[in-house]
């Protein structure tokens, strides 16, 4: 359920929740939006009319520490004692100082059973980007190439395609999960990319791109709707257009 969120709640982690009532599902949702409701919340309000009557008495299973704060949304941790659910099962804790064991804290203090390291590590992997920022203060990184079976990358001063449909499809679904991606000078002057996610669903990554001294105001990205980081060693000007935005960093 979490998964279904990817690349549509950053900078928010990825989150699912189920309710369960005598080995049945009554509830499910998971976050869907940054700013909009959480996994609780919409797992919550899933339960049918007929079937409300049960949800004190089920358990709450949720792949990451319900929120205890006010910031977009109400916290989860009220909603939940609200509805006096008696128990609830965590995957893993929220490391954010926001919440980090206060929404399990506040859930016990109301008389709720509370058990926590359900599939943790799953839980843990599934949110990498979040734990990521949080507890090292950097971005996750993926390091993408394609290279032919001999271990040629490219020519240089020449556009050469050793990627299929496929694998193309893949890259953009990746463009869709990520916040960024980056690329260097010659790929972005020689291969002449949009850098664009327009296979699969998510948001298109914020490009940035490391240019040396200058880059051909040309490029196809510079036409493309989106926002561009030109990181240079000089103050190169870059007009600006009304479908793009385009900033530089030196």
């Amino acid at each position: 359920l979490a998964l279904l969120g990817q690349g549509r709640v950053a900078p928010n982690p990825m989150v699912g929740a189920v309710l369960i009532y005598n080995d049945r599902i009554i509830g499910e949702g998971y976050h869907e939006l940054y700013g909009n409701a959480h996994a609780e919340v919409n797992c919550i309000n899933s339960v049918s009319g007929e079937d409300r009557r049960l949800i004190p008495d089920s358990t709450l299973f949720v792949s990451l520490e319900p929120c205890s704060h006010f910031g977009k949304t109400p916290p989860c941790a009220d909603l939940i004692i609200r509805e006096r659910i008696k128990d609830v099962r965590i995957g893993c804790i929220d490391i954010t100082p926001k919440v980090n064991g206060k929404g399990i804290s506040k859930l016990r203090e109301a008389g709720i059973k509370v058990e926590t390291g359900i599939c943790e590590p799953e839980c843990i992997q599934l949110n990498r980007r979040f734990f990521t920022f949080n507890s090292l203060r950097r971005p996750y990184i993926i390091l993408k190439w394609a290279q032919t079976v001999n271990g040629i990358i490219g020519k240089a001063g020449e556009r050469i395609h050793i990627s299929n449909e496929y694998t193309n499809k893949k890259v953009h679904k990746w463009r869709g999960e990520e916040a960024a991606i980056l690329v260097g000078n010659h790929t972005a002057k020689e291969d002449d990319p949009l850098l664009t996610n327009r296979y699969g669903s998510g948001n298109n990554p914020l490009r940035i791109v490391l240019a040396g001294n200058s880059l051909p105001t040309g490029l196809r990205m510079f036409a493309e709707r989106g926002r561009t980081i030109i990181f240079n060693t000089r103050q190169d000007v870059y007009t600006a257009h009304p479908t793009r935005s385009v900033r530089r960093h030196r």
